[in-house]
């Protein structure tokens, strides 16, 4: 169970990672970028599409490692 709640904090940085070179703008062909891309956006895109227009603001990252803590929390506690 433990490995669970591992694999829950490592893919929460991966997002973490996708906001932070979201503010950078790395170029769409950087293996850093696509790497990134490939692993957050099966779980964000369907955020995304959910989500209302905020003008620009791309909000669903920030709900999805909302989601995963609130997950991890309630699978393992605090």
């Amino acid at each position: 169970m433990m490995l669970l709640a591992r694999l829950i904090d490592i893919y929460s940085l991966v997002v973490l990672a996708s906001i932070i070179l979201s503010w950078v703008r790395l170029p769409p062909d950087n293996p850093f970028q696509r790497i990134i891309t490939n692993l957050t956006e099966p779980l964000v895109a369907p955020i995304r599409r959910m989500l209302p227009d905020m003008g620009g603001f791309d909000f669903s990252a920030m709900l999805l490692l909302i989601a995963l803590r609130l997950v991890r929390d309630f699978l393992f506690g605090s």
